[in-house]
């Protein structure tokens, strides 16, 4: 479809998707979400495709729903608020989260609301030290929403996470980074440098391994003991299949003959990221 609310690019591998509504600082539309459920359906079938990195046009990230087309305009509504209420939880909640190759938030400015369900669906985050945050529902007589509060949940520390909830207080990516919300924080001036540092070394590494170690992680979560275990031993035998076996004849095998060493580059020669 053609998008007007995104912008799609890729570049060696990486497909950068921009929420493209900078007048309405990027806040999610009804149009935004139908494109999005497009748009990572698309890329999830990309065969040039191996990272996918998530950021705002302009100065947000993203201000989180609009208030206005979703809240307001749909009152009257009902199936249509519906509708696009599920997709909205569907492409943040689970596509994301689910998703089977490794993406990036880069937060490059306001980050409000729901636009933390994107920050917590995605594998990584970068953020601007200068970038704003807020859960600013409650200032607002509101509370955070469909996934919000199930990603507060799954990322932040109790306290962390009722703090903000709770006061509404805005922080910067210097605190995001403190708290655990993003992975690390950069100046603005480096931010898409130092995001495409992390995507190209992702887009390097063997995308079966990339998909089984997050799968393993993602649905471990859910799981006992027992059931984890059980669940890794057979995402090794899909892996041996995916791979016809080049974890040990390659990855194991030329470790053996000294080719490279694991602990500190990947296989093939490059160095790992610091």
């Amino acid at each position: 479809m053609a998008f007007k609310t995104l912008l799609l690019d890729n570049q060696d591998g990486i497909t950068t998707i921009t929420f493209n509504r900078p007048a309405k600082r990027n806040a999610m539309s009804p149009r935004l979400h139908l494109e999005m459920t497009a748009a990572l359906d698309e890329v999830r079938y990309d065969t040039n495709t191996r990272v996918v990195v998530i950021t705002g046009a302009g100065e947000s990230f993203c201000a989180g729903m609009d208030l206005k087309e979703y809240f307001a305009d749909l009152k009257e509504k009902p199936e249509e608020f519906a509708r696009v209420g599920r997709l909205a939880t569907e492409w943040r909640g689970r596509t994301l989260r689910y998703f089977p190759k490794p993406t990036i938030a880069m937060v490059n400015g306001y980050c409000f609301g729901g636009a933390f369900s994107i920050v917590e669906g995605c594998d990584l985050a970068i953020a601007a030290e200068e970038a704003t945050f807020g859960l600013s529902e409650v200032n607002f007589k509101g509370f955070p929403g469909g996934p919000v509060s199930k990603s507060l949940a799954n990322l932040l520390r109790p306290r962390d996470a009722l703090w903000y909830g709770l006061l509404g207080r805005p922080f910067n990516g210097k605190t995001a980074a403190e708290i655990g919300f993003v992975n690390l924080a950069v100046p603005l001036a480096t931010l898409h440098e130092e995001t495409m540092v992390v995507a190209r070394e992702l887009a390097s590494k063997d995308p079966n391994a990339l998909r089984a170690a997050k799968d393993a992680y993602r649905f471990s979560l859910e799981m006992s003991w027992e059931a984890s275990i059980d669940y890794a031993f057979a995402k090794e035998q899909e892996l041996i299949v995916r791979q016809k076996d080049a974890f040990r004849n390659e990855g194991i095998g030329d470790f053996l003959k000294g080719k490279y060493k694991p602990g500190l580059e990947s296989h093939g020669g490059s160095n790992q990221g610091a």
